[in-house]
């Protein structure tokens, strides 16, 4: 029973980090597009805007990468609450079965 909690909860921390790792890349993405927009407009030298494209590229091709990832924590995440429904009282079970309803939806 604790051996099933504690990979629980470690993995309900995997889904959480790295979850906030994807919005993170996409946050990041949305401002480096609007930063690219502010430098064509005020007419900045096209070596630095292509540099900055660059750093978008960069970012959103870690999007797939996060997604992935992400899917085979949930995988697993779902797997350990599936087979562990006994525990369904304790506080590492909730947590990681309203994380799995938050990432999901």
């Amino acid at each position: 029973m604790e051996g099933a909690l504690k990979k629980i909860k470690i993995q309900t921390g995997v889904v959480k980090r790295i979850a906030k790792e994807k919005t993170m890349y996409e946050q990041e993405a949305v401002t480096i597009r609007q930063q690219i927009e502010d430098m064509k407009t005020s007419g900045k030298d096209e070596y630095d805007i292509k540099k900055r494209i660059e750093v978008l590229e960069e970012s959103e091709m870690m999007g797939p990468d996060c997604n992935s990832r992400l899917k085979v924590a949930i995988e697993k995440l779902t797997g350990l609450v599936e087979e562990n429904e006994e525990l369904k009282d304790e506080e590492v079970y909730k947590v990681a079965k309203n994380l799995l309803v938050e990432v999901i939806n």
